[in-house]
């Protein structure tokens, strides 16, 4: 079948909307008619160059090139056909999508650590899971599929390991971010950092993750939630979600941080710019607690290696730098917790949705994006 896609053709290009051919679903696999994408910063990863795989490790995953590819690895939408041997979704199944596709058997997800499966060794180039051949299409072209996904798409092929079963009744909308922006926000916080009733947390940056990890510390009994952003629009937003304080540097917010703690500082700093840099780590280190932790969700360029860091503090403090990936939590269980906190009042979703696109206008919206309009953009397809 034909299909229309955003597709990135190379580095600081702009998505252009294509015409792509779609294979039949083999065994395992889905097609899912798309609802909404999210517009997340790790799609800008790929237009910046700050994501790109190297060409000896294509040649490793035999992939044949990284670029060009189908953007976009948050959405939901509804299951259109089936392959053979498909068991977790049945056509007419509304669904949201997991950048992390969760086989269920492998070692990390037999010990409830999804979100490290070994199928997403292939979430940034490469065929299909199933079988690793290409079945998207531009004339002769393969395309690779941002986390498997590819959700800038009016129609997306899928493995069912990437796709998780939600209620009919929620708004796709909702369970279009909590694929992605929410979960990992909430997670870093929660999961991740184990945020508990009474502590003191900073935020570095309060977009699509960030305005999250806000209101996942406020869910989790937080006492403070310090929000950091330079942009001070963003100050009503980070109110809005649960911070208590915001401030527009790190520099501005340790002074307020350890009068609010009497001297001890914060117990933990989530750092969800829209590029995480190495000269962030210090002064985060800098802000917790003895016995404190720094979780970095934030994506960094791949190549930096850089990092400006105090290591005395670091050990003899007893202070912690965590990385996460997907809040540190398992797809198929976190997404169903966190609707069901959407369902019952305590979760903002629909707050999070600063303006909706179409796909022909996605640029646009990856523009106010980097000007700082949205919270998060959403691509609304019919």
């Amino acid at each position: 079948m034909k299909t229309r896609a955003a597709v990135l053709w190379g580095q600081d290009q702009e998505w252009k909307i294509e015409e792509v051919e779609l294979g039949d679903p083999a065994p395992g696999e889905v097609i899912v008619k798309t609802a909404y994408a999210g517009l997340c910063h790790s799609d800008e990863h790929l237009v910046s160059g700050d994501i790109a795989i190297p060409d000896e490790m294509l040649e490793l995953m035999g992939a044949p090139h990284f670029l060009p590819m189908i953007g976009g690895h948050e959405g939901s939408g509804v299951v259109q056909s089936i392959g053979d041997g498909v068991s977790n979704v049945a056509v007419g199944d509304h669904v949201s999508l997991s950048f992390i596709p969760s086989c269920g058997t492998c070692h990390w997800c037999s010990t409830g650590r999804q979100n490290l499966c070994d199928l997403g060794a292939a979430t940034l180039a490469g065929g299909m899971i199933s079988d690793g051949k290409y079945r998207h299409h531009v004339g002769d072209t393969p395309l690779n599929r941002m986390a498997q996904l590819g959700s800038f798409a009016e129609h997306m092929l899928v493995d069912q390991t990437s796709v998780i079963k939600v209620d009919s009744d929620l708004p796709l909308e909702a369970v279009a971010l909590v694929s992605c922006g929410v979960a990992t926000g909430v997670g870093s916080v929660q999961s991740r950092a184990g945020t508990k009733s009474g502590d003191t947390v900073v935020v570095v940056g309060v977009g699509g993750i960030g305005a999250n990890a806000v209101q996942g510390a406020k869910l989790a009994g937080a006492a403070n939630i310090v929000a950091v952003d330079t942009n001070p629009d963003r100050k009503e937003k980070a109110e809005e979600f649960g911070a208590t304080h915001f401030y527009a540097s790190f520099d501005d917010a340790v002074a307020s941080v350890m009068d609010m703690t009497q001297g001890i500082m914060a117990d933990a700093c989530i750092l969800t710019p829209g590029v995480t840099t190495g000269d962030l780590l210090e002064p985060a280190i800098n802000i917790i607690s003895k016995d404190g932790t720094v979780v970095v969700t934030g994506l960094a360029p791949m190549a930096q290696r850089e990092v400006t860091l105090d290591l005395f503090s670091l050990s003899m403090f007893n202070k912690e730098i965590k990385g996460s990936i997907f809040g540190s939590g398992s797809p198929r269980s976190e997404i169903p917790r966190l609707l069901r906190e959407y369902q019952r009042g305590a979760l903002k979703i629909d707050e999070l949705i600063s303006n909706t696109y179409d796909l022909d206008d996605i640029n646009v919206g990856y523009e106010d994006m980097r000007s700082g309009k949205n919270i998060r953009g959403v691509l609304k397809f019919d």
